[in-house]
């Protein structure tokens, strides 16, 4: 719709699908958690590390996997963070 000074109104974006992480556990007898991954360097911004049988969220085909390393949920403290891919198992077992 365009006004009298010929600005055009636009309605503001739809709002953003998140998508809840599924439900896993660390399936690794430890796995580091790191804040954040840069495509050239790798993961940066060690948090903590993951013993086996922590419990995180992972969404695959919906959450980012990059090189191996999985956008991933811990929801001990609920943050986002990076880990192995193949640290992520036990899907819906809790």
């Amino acid at each position: 719709m365009a006004t009298a000074l010929g600005i055009m109104l636009v309605a503001p974006p739809a709002a953003q699908a998140y998508v809840v992480p599924r439900h896993a556990i660390n399936i690794c007898q430890s796995a580091s958690f790191y804040d954040n991954y840069d495509s050239v360097s790798g993961p940066y911004g060690l948090k903590r590390v993951l013993y086996y049988g922590d419990k995180i969220g992972h969404t695959p085909g919906a959450h980012p996997v990059y090189n191996g390393w999985a956008a991933t949920f811990d929801f001990g403290p609920n943050d986002w963070g990076y880990m192995r891919i193949e640290c992520i198992g036990g899907y819906d077992s809790w």
